[in-house]
């Protein structure tokens, strides 16, 4: 999953909307190669790159395909496959967050991939990455990267503090805090107040935004206003850095965790080459890389994220084939060890943690705590579900509302979108 990535100029919207139909508009010719159009959601500068390669390499191996890629930024993506499949004119691949795939199988978006070329090393993905990728018993999307929050740490600053481990809890990390600032003159810890990564907080008391099986909200229930309020306390206090509700934040609290500004955040791995880049890790080994701290009920972790590839139901018959063939391309051992070395991404099949990509530390810190990554229940509108908490929260850590009127207009806004939950 990726968060803040800024939304880019009218120009490469345009440009976008001259690419969008994958069947319809393919550029085949009667005598020619078929020609399906991917939108790839990947970083731009760091990751699009890999990809392109890789789209080279196919289009070597396979002569009568051609694949016609456009970066879509993530942020955008999601409502512009919407708007154009809608329309019948969706690209024939598309890589989709893993919240958005059952969103768009319940709508008819996406081809069930059972039985296809496209899964037919499907014993060798991670089960739960599989199961994260299917509606209703059917499979929508073939998982190309996995991804799970983390606390990340600067280990020197952390060891100038006399501090020798990760904090295991929030409290704990709050003491760290302190410390570091009086050791070493640097905020401990800098919290956002994205929903996203305030989940962390609600699985540390056994709850979420709402109980999918009971079909019931629980974004205002008492063990969610108790993670909440600890995910507020950590904007207040000795080395604890205040809350950032500027459009920004995203881009000062990376800024600051990377060039040694502040000693801990929580962040994905999608970050790890950009981390790398900074100077407080030309060592890459001076990056820490922990479980998110757990809650009073001792319990903790972190949504499981990532990435699936999916095909469009709209394309015709050749393109389908075309484009499930490419899909068991990319997302194959080889493929996705060579993204992964990369890109510093996280693989979703065992086979592919070679030697060469767990030589990475990034990779190997995020690999250790994705055991503790808890996955999304099968709710088509759950990662929809972020989005008042995502209008909400800054209010609240901003001292705009309180805690109890933030929570229940989130739960107002929420019970919109689940209709036949009950509050």
């Amino acid at each position: 999953m990726r968060r803040g990535i800024a939304a880019t100029a009218l120009v490469a919207s345009l440009a976008l909307a001259a690419t969008a139909c994958g069947g319809s508009d393919s550029g085949d010719s009667a005598d020619g190669p078929v020609t399906i159009t991917w939108w790839d959601t990947s970083n731009a500068t760091n990751e699009a790159p890999t990809y392109q390669a890789l789209v080279k390499e196919f289009e070597a191996a396979n002569k009568d395909i051609k694949v016609k890629y456009v970066n879509v930024p993530f942020d955008q993506a999601q409502n512009k496959f919407d708007t154009a499949a809608g329309s019948k004119g969706a690209p024939d691949l598309l890589r989709s967050e893993v919240g958005w795939t059952p969103a768009f199988a319940k709508k008819g978006f996406f081809l069930p991939l059972d039985g296809t070329e496209a899964l037919a090393d499907q014993a060798k993905f991670k089960p739960n990455l599989i199961e994260q990728a299917k509606y209703e018993g059917k499979t929508y999307g073939v998982p190309i990267v996995t991804d799970t929050l983390a606390l990340v740490y600067n280990k020197e600053l952390f060891a100038k503090a006399g501090i020798t481990a990760a904090p295991k809890t929030w409290d704990e990390l709050k003491t760290a805090a302190a410390t570091i600032k009086d050791k070493t003159g640097v905020d401990g810890y800098w919290g956002s107040t994205q929903a996203y990564y305030a989940q962390s907080f609600l699985y540390g008391e056994g709850a979420d935004t709402v109980d999918a099986d009971a079909k019931k909200i629980t974004v205002n229930s008492a063990a969610a206003k108790k993670a909440y309020g600890t995910w507020l306390g950590l904007f207040d206090g000795k080395g604890l850095h205040k809350a950032d509700t500027t459009a920004d934040a995203y881009a000062h609290i990376q800024d600051a965790f990377v060039n040694g500004k502040v000693a801990a955040i929580v962040q994905g791995p999608w970050e790890i080459t950009n981390f790398y880049k900074g100077a407080a890790f030309t060592d890459k080994n001076n990056l820490g890389i922990a479980t998110v701290p757990a809650g009073s009920t001792g319990k903790a972790g972190a949504p499981t994220g990532g990435h699936n590839l999916s095909v469009y139901a709209g394309s015709d018959k050749a393109h389908q084939a075309a484009a499930l063939k490419f899909v068991n391309f990319m997302t194959s051992a080889k493929s996705q060890a060579t993204i992964a070395q990369k890109n510093s991404t996280l693989p979703t099949r065992d086979d592919a943690y070679t030697d060469a990509v767990k030589a990475d530390p990034g990779i190997a810190g995020y690999g250790a705590v994705l055991s503790a990554a808890q996955p999304r229940p099968a709710l088509p509108e759950y990662s929809s579900l972020w989005g008042p908490l995502d209008t909400e929260l800054p209010k609240i850590a901003g001292g705009k509302e309180s805690l109890d009127e933030g929570l229940g207009a989130a739960e107002t806004a929420i019970a919109k979108l689940v209709p036949d939950f009950s509050k």
